[in-house]
């Protein structure tokens, strides 16, 4: 890499550990730099977990005042999300590159969609509440269930894993956002460093793309952590679509 490429991953790197803190798809920031430096989207990708895993750790370690009485609920999602985590790593290493390469394009998008949906799924989630109704407290079967799955999903392509967590939750809980915010860095901490430790020792990844991103992702989750209430739903899901949509065109086109 030039130093203008290792600064971009590295800048990269610290926006997506605080985009996860918060939202989640910080994967839309830092793939497409990735790939504009000429990484394999699979070398990316690989490269792209290992170093986003500081980051979901401290983004967790942030949220420990909202995750003062989950015990129960985040050890009961937390075996899904390495069941989950380990099947979606071992799936992106036996899949074909060109496998992965046709179906990425789809998942940018899907991720895409749910992030701009995020209002809505908010509102449908506050209208239910406002209705009353039975309450909800670890969602069930379903919730594991599809927690999972989504992690299945986080472990072969992390982008909007984290959207995905909360709109489960958020629709099968009763809690607050930031509640549900807390379990969802923990979930993403999980999956993130399974998939890390068998990419370690089965994956191809660039050292120097995994570094940089660690040591800004361990900085921005921390940033994202501390001061993720002030920022503007409105503003982050706008850079997220934008950066998102900017990755889909480029892998559309190659």
């Amino acid at each position: 890499m030039t130093p203008w490429e290792m600064a971009a991953v590295l800048a990269a790197g610290t926006g997506a550990g605080a985009v996860n803190a918060v939202v989640g798809s910080g994967t839309l920031i830092t793939f497409p730099v990735l790939l504009a430096t000429g990484l394999p989207p699979v070398t990316a990708t690989v490269s792209n977990g290992l170093g986003l895993v500081p980051g979901s750790i401290t983004a967790a370690l942030g949220y420990r005042e909202e995750l003062r009485g989950q015990r129960r609920r985040v050890l009961l999602l937390g075996a899904g999300a390495v069941l989950g985590g380990l099947a979606g790593a071992v799936l992106l290493l036996t899949l074909p590159a060109s496998a992965f390469e046709r179906i990425v394009p789809v998942l940018v998008g899907l991720a895409l969609v749910l992030v701009a949906c995020q209002p809505w799924i908010a509102r449908r989630v506050r209208r239910r509440r406002s209705e009353g109704g039975p309450v909800r407290r670890d969602g069930g079967p379903l919730l594991f269930t599809g927690l999972t799955l989504a992690s299945v999903y986080g472990g072969y392509f992390s982008a909007a894993q984290g959207i995905i967590y909360v709109s489960l939750m958020g629709m099968l809980l009763d809690e607050t956002l930031q509640r549900l915010n807390a379990v969802k860095n923990v979930l993403a901490a999980v999956v993130n460093t399974v998939a890390a430790l068998l990419f370690l020792f089965f994956a191809h990844f660039d050292w120097t793309a995994v570094v940089l991103i660690a040591a800004g992702s361990a900085l921005g989750g921390l940033i994202g952590a501390r001061t993720g209430r002030r920022f503007s739903p409105a503003v982050l899901r706008t850079l997220i679509v934008s950066v998102g949509t900017v990755a889909l065109v480029h892998l559309m086109l190659h």
